[in-house]
């Protein structure tokens, strides 16, 4: 995908006495009294606010947080411990600056956090009359909010359409090339995992991903409707039947080419879903009546780590088993090594994925971690997200 980045802007000496205006996605989480708990979001913004403030731009930054009700702005929808966090960050003063629309007073080599961009009026649906009015108080516009790139809202799309220039911050820039390289030009073997509770969530994704990878791996709640295609028993696990057909469809759609969807050999089961039940060792074929399957066996596991170990590319988006819960975590966790031992290129997104990165501490061994929760599920998907669509049309036109 071919988009005007700013990072190239900046070395060409273009952005110098500029109004810059960055959409970064900041929405960190916060306790009950607005304390940020984890602020990686605003930590992974500081190179593009920085790449501005060093280019000599008037700089102004926004982002929504959390939930607000548009044109009803309430304290816990203020931006306030963000600015505070990264005034901290950036050792300068950050000012917060309200009602902005209209005009924002901000000089070269001076940075201003505009607040919360939802409690706008017209931001969630992309108000022509508001995307003019922000459009207006820049000359470059800056997308830099991979994890809102899937909304086509006034701040992500429409202030893009109506910019002089618009254009992608180096930390969408990176997701535009990490998701390329391994969905558009990857190197082979090309192996996905796709975890999660329901197929139904991620059924487009499968189907996107089976016309293309060579190993299509399944886990969690969606592991288990594949094993019923497979005609395996799973007792009382989390499966959803009347999706079998779709399962069995993804299967002989990768076996036609070749490729392929493993299925465990061997799982960890429970009488209960709980942190102290007893785990079992079972064969994918002796799965009892009264058994949930919470995890992929260690025969399984095995294989999977050598299969990632011979990769080229591999993909990630969810943990194999319950891994919250210690008994039922070594499936994961044996992924999650062989990723981190593999010279694959790896590219992994979701929530669940970033927690087991942590937990089992190899955010230095995958080649990159998306940002995007939702936006990362739909490029896997295949789609074209809006915030991209116009950057791109942009840069043609």
């Amino acid at each position: 995908m071919n988009v005007l980045r700013f990072s190239d802007l900046c070395a060409q000496g273009q952005v110098a006495g500029r109004r810059v205006f960055i959409r970064a996605d900041l929405n960190v989480p916060q306790d009950e009294q607005g304390r940020i708990t984890e602020d990686t979001r605003i930590r992974a913004s500081l190179p593009c606010i920085r790449l501005a403030l060093d280019a000599g731009a008037a700089v102004m930054v926004t982002s929504h947080l959390g939930r607000p009700t548009e044109g009803a702005f309430k304290p816990q929808d203020s931006l306030a411990p963000v600015a505070q966090r990264l005034s901290e960050l950036l050792g300068r003063p950050v000012p917060l600056q309200a009602d902005w629309v209209d005009g924002v007073d901000v000089q070269p080599g001076q940075l201003v956090l505009l607040e919360n961009c939802r409690v706008n009026k017209g931001e969630k649906k992309n108000a022509p009359e508001l995307a003019r009015k922000m459009a207006a108080l820049c000359d470059i516009y800056v997308n830099d909010a991979f994890g809102t790139a899937h909304r086509a809202e006034a701040t992500t799309y429409g202030i893009a359409e109506y910019a002089p220039v618009a254009c992608a911050g180096p930390l969408l820039a990176a997701e535009i090339d990490a998701i390329g390289k391994a969905l558009a030009h990857p190197k082979r073997p090309l192996v996905a995992i796709v975890a999660g509770s329901k197929v139904s969530t991620k059924l487009t994704i499968l189907q996107s991903l089976a016309r293309n990878v060579d190993r299509l791996v399944v886990g969690g709640g969606i592991a288990n409707t594949f094993l019923l295609a497979a005609g395996l028993p799973i007792g009382k696990s989390l499966a959803e039947a009347d999706l079998v057909g779709e399962a069995r469809a993804v299967m002989e759609a990768m076996a036609a080419r070749g490729a392929e969807v493993p299925i465990p050999t061997d799982v960890v089961t429970a009488k209960a879903f709980a942190a102290d039940a007893p785990a079992t060792i079972k064969a994918a074929g002796d799965v009892a009546a009264d058994d949930l399957i919470l995890d992929i066996g260690p025969d399984t596991a095995r294989w999977l780590a050598d299969q990632l170990l011979a990769a080229g590319t591999i993909v990630w988006n969810g943990p194999v088993g319950v891994f919250e819960f210690e008994a039922f975590s070594h499936g994961t966790e044996a992924i999650a090594r062989a990723i981190a031992r593999s010279d694959a290129f790896s590219i992994a997104g979701g929530g669940d994925t970033l927690a087991a990165i942590a937990k089992y501490g190899i955010e230095q061994d995958v080649g990159y971690i998306s940002t995007g929760g939702g936006a990362f599920l739909e490029m896997l998907e295949g789609k074209t997200l809006p915030a991209l669509e116009i950057l791109a049309r942009r840069a043609a036109a």
